[in-house]
């Protein structure tokens, strides 16, 4: 039986929290309970509209968290589903192992140990000091007393904090903006196009020795983690109200850091993967703009979501099209 797992800008946070699931219970964090975020039915923002000749594609962009007790209100999004012919899924990667049942139990544990740093080290020994005593602040302040993270790789750790902090400020990653797309989506009956690169692993038990065998380069990760947790949670409030808004002038405006670009990036290049797949970012990007153009040129209208920032960075996704000739229309 083949098992194919689906790898998005998510996943090792989704790893990471079920890593997080097999620990004995820890003394009860800190709650930080000055949060105000917005509540109720939001609109979100408008969409960019992409364009050659009388075909366009209209693209939402996405952002997490977002405010936890929100309800987008997905009025114009839903006219566009309603005429679309496709839907575009959100870039990313999956992993393709051939692997069967008996065997995956047989994986368990060192899929398990895999999160843990190699030769039995703690984060203190291998991050810098300065950059650990602001790790405890945080980890005292969003998760208490867990000894069991202390064994797990940086960038494991950065991630499991993150999760445990946007959730006591009021935030969640995910549950918002995507059953609202995939209810419509069935609704209309629009042909779902994943942009997705495949990675088979031939040799999961040999790839998971390697992964647990080898070091991360995911000190970027787990730095900007903390940065982003210190000094970013109030601005992540004000970029996930301006998204429930549609205030794009004030995302525009808002500094963007994202610590999952360099969390992704860590695991994209660890040797085990790279060595059976190349430069997985650059596949990732060709992958969803050929799908975009073979949209275009097909399909009247087409529908398709992407993270916020390839909208609104200079070289990302949607100005790459927008430099082949492509109409870029903002909202």
């Amino acid at each position: 039986m083949r098992r194919v797992l689906l790898v998005s800008c998510l996943t090792f946070m989704a790893i990471s929290r079920a890593f997080a699931q097999e620990q004995p219970p820890s003394e009860a964090p800190i709650r930080d309970l000055d949060t105000v975020v917005v509540s109720g039915v939001q609109p979100g923002p408008g969409m960019w509209k992409v364009s050659k000749g009388d075909h366009a594609l209209w693209v939402l962009g996405t952002i997490s968290p977002l405010p936890k007790r929100m309800e987008w209100e997905a009025r114009d999004v839903e006219a566009v589903i309603a005429q679309a012919q496709e839907y575009i899924e959100s870039p990313g990667v999956r992993i393709d192992a051939d692997v069967g049942f008996f065997q995956r139990l047989t994986l368990l544990p060192k899929a398990f140990a895999a999160r843990k740093n190699p030769d039995g080290q703690t984060l203190q020994q291998v991050v810098p000091a300065d950059m650990y005593a602001r790790w405890l602040v945080l980890k005292r302040k969003y998760m208490g007393n867990d000894a069991g993270v202390e064994q797990w790789r940086p960038m494991f750790a950065a991630m499991e904090l993150y999760q445990e902090a946007i959730e006591d400020t009021g935030l969640k990653q995910s549950g918002v903006v995507a059953p609202v797309i995939d209810r419509a989506v069935r609704r209309y009956k629009v042909s779902k196009t994943s942009p997705l690169v495949t990675i088979a692993i031939s040799d999961p038990k040999v790839a998971l020795t390697e992964f647990r065998e080898s070091r991360l380069d995911d000190l970027d990760c787990f730095g900007k983690t903390l940065q982003r947790l210190e000094s970013d949670l109030g601005t992540m409030r004000e970029r996930a109200n301006a998204w429930a808004i549609g205030d794009l002038e004030a995302l525009r405006a808002l500094p963007y850091s994202d610590q999952n670009e360099a969390c992704l990036r860590a695991a994209a290049q660890a040797g085990v993967l790279r060595k059976r797949a190349g430069d997985i970012e650059a596949q990732v990007e060709a992958r969803w703009l050929g799908t975009a153009e073979k949209a275009l040129a097909n399909n009247a209208v087409t529908f398709a979501v992407l993270p916020m920032r390839e909208l609104l960075k200079p070289d990302g996704y949607i100005a790459k099209l927008q430099a082949r000739g492509y109409t870029v229309e903002a909202p």
